[in-house]
Formats: structure tokens, C-alpha cells, sequence
């Protein structure tokens, strides 16, 4: 796991706690009202992922990040402009825990975006 220094507020984060994946590093932050969510970013510096909610324990942020995510329910979907996405809900109580943080062209791209965030295809 990497370390570093937490930003105190903004957006922008510095990485302060990454939990390494095959592509993609993990980051935890604090957003702009103080409270904790985390963005996985790949390689190449994009993010592909992201929390759907912020939380106020750092340690419920991380254990978010960080759980099973063979056992959540993904959804796949086009969204409004007609990109496809994806979606994580909680297996243990239907709540959304990770999303898309972008629209693909194909339902092939957010699936391959989807396996950097634990979806097991």
C-alpha cells in the first residue's frame, strides 16, 4: 500500500492511503464538507472509478473501497446522452457503492471499465 499526505479539503486529492488493483491505484481523500470517499485512478492518471457517497469515518470509506466487489450486483445501462455506464450496488443492503465516472461508447468499454473496479465479468 502506498502512503502519503491528506489534503485538508478541496477535491483534489493527494494520495493518502492507495490500496493497489492490476491497473489502478486506490486513493482516499477528504472532499470539500471534511468527509471521506475514495477514486481509483488507472496508470494513465484517469479515473475510472469512484464513491457514490462521501463518509464521515475514514474507516467506512476505506472498507468500501476495499470490499468484495464480486459480490455486489452490477448493472450496466446508457445513460441519458446514450453512453454506456455501469453501477455497484451492495450485496448485503441494495445501496449503490461504486459507479462509472464517465459514458463509454460501447457496453464492451464500461464492462472493461467495470473489471478495473472488481466486476469479475
Amino acid at each position: 500500500m502506498k502512503q502519503s499526505v491528506l489534503l485538508s479539503g478541496g477535491s483534489r486529492p493527494r494520495q493518502e492511503k492507495g490500496i493497489e488493483m492490476a491497473d489502478s491505484t486506490t486513493v482516499t481523500y477528504k472532499d470539500k464538507r471534511g468527509e471521506f470517499r475514495w477514486r481509483r485512478t488507472a496508470t494513465n492518471g484517469e479515473i475510472v472509478g469512484a464513491s457514490s457517497e462521501s463518509y464521515k469515518a475514514r474507516k467506512d470509506c476505506d472498507a468500501n473501497a476495499s470490499r468484495n466487489a464480486a459480490k455486489d450486483r452490477w448493472e450496466f445501462y446508457k445513460d441519458k446522452g446514450g453512453k454506456h455506464r455501469w453501477r455497484a450496488l451492495s450485496s448485503d443492503n441494495g445501496r449503490q457503492v461504486g459507479k462509472a465516472t464517465e459514458g463509454f461508447s460501447s457496453r464492451k468499454n464500461a464492462e472493461n471499465n467495470a473489471k478495473l473496479n472488481g466486476w469479475k465479468g
